[in-house]
């Protein structure tokens, strides 16, 4: 079992930029971010494949957010810049943890972001 522990979430002003960053205790493939903001559903927010060679986000955040990962340390970042106040929410990184399968079989505690108007 792969364990994620997030951090760095916090409050920032609109307009401000933040970065979260989630660290595995062992390897991982594909890993992607989802946020939950109050009475809403968990929405994807973007992945990265194991190599970081290939990135997709969701339309919500593309152009704002970027996503990274250091293999060597196990973790992936989840840079946001251009912060709205709708995209206050608990972020949650997850993984993937076999090399043939596209479950997120591993998923953190998650880290609140909060943006102020």
């Amino acid at each position: 079992q792969v364990h994620l522990v997030e951090s760095g979430g916090g409050l920032v002003q609109a307009g401000g930029s933040l970065r979260v960053t989630c660290t595995a205790s062992g390897r991982t493939y594909t890993m992607a971010w989802f946020r939950q903001a109050p009475g809403k559903e968990r929405e994807f927010v973007g992945r990265i494949t194991w190599d970081g060679s290939n990135t997709y986000y969701a339309d919500s955040v593309k152009g704002r957010f970027t996503i990274s990962r250091d293999n060597s340390k196990n973790t992936v970042y989840l840079q946001m810049n251009s912060l709205k106040p709708e995209d206050t929410a608990i972020y949650t990184c997850a993984a993937q943890t076999h090399p043939t399968s596209n479950l997120y079989s591993s998923w953190g505690q998650g880290t609140q972001v909060t943006v102020s108007s």
